[in-house]
């Protein structure tokens, strides 16, 4: 577990960076600056690639994640960077984000 904390951490303080760089930002303005584009990928990026190396046993211990998603989206950012679609990304933010927060900080206690 020890290790899978480690993670767990890690992934929260992804989390809590993007929030910061999200602090006021809309829709609109999201989609017009790549600062913050760039910025939130790649703060997805390696909370994806975090999440892949939590152990099965910590994986399975939260179901309600969906774990091949986050590793999908990694794999996405990673290798078919080219093909990102922002929406995407917002919706991410808007959707996902907020429910994987409190679940890994539970993890965490």
């Amino acid at each position: 577990m020890k290790d899978d904390r480690l993670y767990l951490i890690h992934v929260t303080e992804c989390i809590e960076r993007i929030e910061s760089y999200m602090s006021g930002v809309d829709r609109e303005e999201f989609l017009q600056t790549p600062l913050v584009q760039d910025a939130v990928i790649r703060n997805l990026q390696v909370l994806a690639e975090s999440t892949q190396r939590l152990s099965e046993s910590a994986k399975k211990a939260r179901p309600e994640i969906d774990w091949y998603k986050i590793s999908g989206l990694r794999n996405i950012l990673v290798h078919d960077y080219l093909g990102i679609d922002i929406d995407t990304v917002w919706n991410i933010l808007e959707r996902d984000l907020p429910q994987l927060k409190p679940a890994v900080k539970n993890m965490l206690e």
